[in-house]
């Protein structure tokens, strides 16, 4: 296929159908869904902790808020725009959050999400968490993404797949 002809395709793709009736939906992906919760220290509110969260498709995009006095936070959706999503090719994107508090720095949150869907690290849910900065890291596979977490959310993990 010719440069010319690639981007004749990539074109139609972009108009044809129901894209047309939202253009500017087209070749958006979700790196990292919305994300709300509480997060504690030794059981009690984690109040003005930094949470910063870091995505990558192709280069990092960092972003962060503050918890309030209840530790609780919301980030909203991160969305990319790729032309990616039209070829056949798996989809990473890297997730980490990282919290700030007393002069402490907590990993919360380190995945690799693996569809491009919005909410996919909750099945469809929206994602609401319980971090406890003391608690010890585990893991979750969820649509077959890994997830390693200081947090809980109320996902069921996938079944375990025997190897052998």
């Amino acid at each position: 296929m010719t440069f010319k002809n690639s981007l004749a395709f990539i074109f139609a793709l972009f108009s044809s159908g129901a894209a047309s009736a939202n253009l500017l939906d087209a070749g958006k992906v979700c790196l990292f869904s919305k994300i709300s919760g509480v997060i504690t220290l030794d059981g009690k509110p984690a109040a003005n902790a930094k949470v910063t969260r870091t995505v990558n498709l192709n280069k990092d995009k960092t972003d962060y808020i503050y918890t309030d006095e209840n530790g609780y936070f919301e980030m909203p959706a991160v969305f990319q725009r790729t032309v990616t999503k039209f070829l056949p090719q798996e989809f990473v994107a890297k997730q980490d959050i990282v919290v700030h508090h007393n002069g402490k720095e907590y990993d919360i949150w380190s995945g690799v999400k693996r569809t491009r869907e919005e909410n996919a690290e909750a099945r469809g849910e929206n994602l609401n968490v319980q971090c406890e900065l003391n608690s010890e890291k585990s893991i979750k596979m969820v649509n077959n993404s890994p997830y390693i977490s200081r947090c809980i959310w109320d996902t069921e993990p996938d079944p375990r797949r025997k190897i052998f």
